[in-house]
């Protein structure tokens, strides 16, 4: 295990998206328009009308990820949550319909039904980065 900290936690945003607008593209945004480096995403929930994720489904190495493509159907997004490490960010999510709930990594072309709350902390001095280790699986790291 490694973990990094810090006592430097800078700004909270909390964003709101309308019907149509996408949610990761907006993250990113968010990240470009003020220059975060370092931040947690906290929560989300709302409503999507199409959503894009991806999960793993085998343990072997590499892993096969099945991508799941819902499009006019009203999905209820439950949760957001996960880490922007140097202006990237590596999010899941949790979205249902009437039957049952689904999870995994967040795609781009997720766009909102209704409604759309974030909740973003920019976190500051910990130098994050994401880096590749010898077997190529992505690992997280203070700089």
């Amino acid at each position: 295990m490694e973990y990094f900290t810090t006592q430097q936690v800078s700004k909270a945003f909390v964003v709101r998206l309308d019907p149509g607008e996408y949610v990761l593209e907006s993250i990113r945004e968010l990240i470009i328009k003020e220059n975060l480096k370092d931040a947690v995403v906290l929560s989300a929930i709302g409503t999507l009308d199409e959503c894009r994720l991806h999960m793993v489904v085998t343990t072997k190495y590499p892993p096969e990820n099945r991508f799941e493509h819902w499009k006019d159907r009203p999905l209820e997004l439950a949760h957001i949550g996960g880490v922007i490490a140097d202006g990237e960010p590596h999010l899941h999510l949790v979205v249902s319909d009437h039957e049952k709930a689904y999870s995994g990594h967040l795609e781009e072309g997720c766009r909102v039904l209704y409604l759309c709350e974030l909740v973003i902390m920019e976190l500051k001095s910990l130098n994050l980065k994401r880096v590749r280790d010898e077997k190529n699986i992505l690992r997280l790291t203070g700089k």
